[in-house]
């Protein structure tokens, strides 16, 4: 794609890299193949291909973003799959958030969207106050229909309510900063991120992922200090600060790093994995962190690619069971992991099946299924569908957003009369079960595993 920026405008780092991306476009057209909004809208400019004509207008004219370019930017849910699919290698990742961050800065947002964005931005990142607010939802949830007829801001309400749990999960040991010895002669040691949304939501999460390390020999750090990591205001092009969270973890593993050594640093949510591996390109031109975000990204890793070259043991119990597994987009497209979780779970004794459609997103996105409620709702209601068809015994996925949205949309559909939901648990619940660990909780209540264990 040809571009006109100025000599003036290049001298912009951030400008530069996008108009860098924009070139190596050729606007050939097979993202609109694989857009999930494109899908459901059939509109060009819901397209990456046509988003990135809008982005070209408005970063290259230098123009205060308009309504419209607003609404269609907003309308993408950074899902990444034109990124798999794009045979130029266009980096839209980083050219969408570019765009964000300066759609931030020159656009004026209705009082109602600022304040839900707002709301969010200062109560997701941060545990405590996440906690205080799915509490308060709980006994919120009766008023839906009243919160949800609300002018403007209303379906985001009713949105938020849907998505909070009905009960509030007690605090887990990993939600403490804490050091986790292995089992055994120590063969490493890593950092495991612990978080924000999901210590708060699926405590299990990490504490079947620091029992399976431990088993295997691995000592699990959660340092002191350590928390979100910004990927969910970065999103929303809160680059000040999204900026802020990483850099506060860049400074937490870095010490870590330099006191007593790290083999990697462990991440269980894989949108928060693809923003730790991006750390080296955020700050590249940051004097100061430069070097240290360089340094944890490349130790970042997914349990899943750190745990499939391990030599793991023979299953502790034979369990044959059918697990549907949801590759989150972060995961496959963000991070470009997509056979080694099935390979895990196929070791560890399930039966694996894929789902069509795999490669489009389930509408969670992080935050996209508070501020896109219909879209999201459109794309988890497809998603399944799809899932439901493959008549698993259990649902596996890597990341918290997915985890929240697809339980969402089964218990819907056994409401409207349809069978009983499946339950949908982490990737490392299922592999921690299998070597050893504990029943998931979800599973322990199924009536599949009743048959099973009969």
């Amino acid at each position: 794609m040809q571009t006109n920026f100025t000599p003036a405008q290049l001298a912009d780092p951030a400008m530069a890299s996008s108009e860098k991306i924009l070139r190596s476009c050729v606007h050939c057209g097979f993202c609109t193949a694989t857009c999930p909004t494109y899908l459901l809208l059939g509109d060009e400019l819901d397209s990456p291909r046509g988003r990135i004509y809008l982005m070209k207008d408005m970063l290259e004219g230098q123009k205060p973003a308009s309504p419209e370019v607003v609404t269609h930017i907003d309308r993408c849910l950074s899902c990444l799959s034109c990124m798999t699919t794009c045979p130029s290698g266009v980096h839209y990742m980083h050219l969408v958030d570019h765009a964000r961050a300066y759609i931030e800065e020159t656009y004026r947002r209705s009082m109602s969207d600022r304040f839900v964005r707002a709301v969010l931005a200062a109560t997701l990142p941060h545990r405590a106050r996440f906690r205080a607010a799915i509490t308060v939802a709980r006994f919120a949830k009766p008023l839906k229909g009243v919160l949800g007829a609300l002018p403007f801001i209303g379906p985001r309400f009713a949105a938020m309510l849907d998505l909070a749990p009905a009960v509030v999960p007690a605090k887990g040991p990993a939600g403490r900063p804490h050091i986790f010895p292995a089992v055994g002669r120590r063969k490493a040691r890593v950092a495991l991120l612990d978080g924000c949304v999901q210590p708060v939501l699926m405590p299990s999460i990490n504490e079947a992922a620091i029992r399976l390390l431990n088993r295997f020999g691995v000592e699990v750090v959660l340092p002191a200090g350590e928390g979100c990591c910004g990927a969910l205001v970065h999103h929303m092009g809160r680059e000040a600060s999204s900026h802020a969270f990483a850099a506060h973890n860049i400074e937490v593993w870095y010490e870590e790093i330099e006191k007593s050594g790290l083999d990697a640093i462990l991440i269980t949510a894989s949108g928060c994995g693809t923003t730790i591996k991006d750390y080296g390109f955020m700050f590249r031109n940051d004097g100061r962190l430069a070097a240290k975000a360089a340094k944890v990204s490349a130790l970042a890793k997914d349990i899943s690619e750190y745990l499939l070259p391990l030599e793991l043991p023979t299953p502790a119990r034979p369990l044959g069971l059918t697990v549907a597994y949801h590759s989150a987009c972060s995961m496959q497209h963000g991070q470009k992991i997509t056979d080694g979780p099935k390979k895990l779970l196929r070791a560890a004794g399930f039966k694996v099946k894929d789902v069509a459609e795999g490669h489009i997103c389930c509408g969670s996105a992080g935050i996209y299924n508070i501020l896109q409620p219909e879209l999201a709702e459109k794309l988890r209601d497809r998603k399944t569908g799809h899932i439901a068809r493959t008549k698993p015994d259990i649902v596996a996925t890597g990341n918290i957003g997915c985890i929240t949205q697809i339980a969402k949309g089964f218990a819907d559909r056994a409401k409207a009369g349809g069978p009983a939901a499946p339950p949908v648990v982490h990737t490392i619940e299922l592999l921690d079960w299998a070597l050893g660990g504990p029943r998931p909780e979800g599973i322990a209540e199924h009536s599949v595993w009743a048959r099973e264990s009969a």
